[in-house]
Parts: structure tokens; C-alpha cells; sequence
């Protein structure tokens, strides 16, 4: 490749373009604000923090060898949908304790519930 480039040649992969979307993204504020909130929490530096991806569907259905490739896609493919989203959670502040359930004579509903007849 000598001062030309065919249509076919790929100069960067996509996961080089990929991290440059990403990069511009963080660039118009999204970082700053990720900051601000976190310290707006009281989150800690030593939290256990994890970042999840939502708005996905996986594919449950074995479509064989021969499928239509645009309705469908092969069994555990992974799909983003467009209004896919950001997790981040703070698994050291999650509450996991489980509810418990009211003492006899404790639980008083401002509409108790009558049988009907």
C-alpha cells in the first residue's frame, strides 16, 4: 500500500474505533458528571463497584443451520438494543437482608380485606 487506499483496506479495527467513540462520549461532560454523583452517594474508594450493560436480549431459540439472518440469530447470540444502558452498582451497599413477615396481630391494613359472600 503505497500512498493509496482501496475501499477494501481497513486502516483501524473496530475495536480501536469503538474506544474512540467511547473517548468522545466521556468528552462532553459524562465523566464529570459520573464524579459529581458519586461523590453526591458517598461512595468510597474501597467499594466494591461493578458496571453491567442493560437493554440486552439473548438469543433462546436453536434456529439450526439454515436460518433468515435478518429475523434471526443462532442460540446465545447477544443483542444490544438501541436504548441499551449503563449499570453501575456498589455491591458493599447493597441491602441484602431479606423482609420479614408481620408478627400475629401486628399487621393492621388501613383497608382490611372482607370476603366476599
Amino acid at each position: 500500500m503505497l500512498g493509496k487506499l482501496d475501499p477494501e483496506d481497513n486502516v483501524m479495527d473496530d475495536g480501536i474505533i469503538s474506544k474512540r467513540k467511547a473517548i468522545a462520549v466521556c468528552n462532553q461532560g459524562v465523566v464529570q458528571e459520573l464524579y459529581d454523583t458519586i461523590a453526591k452517594l458517598g461512595w468510597d474508594c474501597y467499594d466494591n463497584v461493578t458496571v453491567e450493560i442493560g437493554g440486552t436480549q439473548v438469543s433462546g431459540i436453536d434456529v439450526g443451520e439454515e436460518y433468515n439472518k435478518k429475523w434471526q440469530s443462532p442460540i446465545g447470540t447477544r443483542k444490544y438494543n438501541k436504548d441499551a444502558f449503563i449499570i453501575i452498582k456498589n455491591q458493599d451497599r447493597r441491602d441484602l437482608t431479606k423482609s420479614e413477615p408481620f408478627s400475629e396481630g401486628e399487621f393492621k391494613p388501613a383497608h382490611p380485606y372482607q370476603q366476599k359472600k
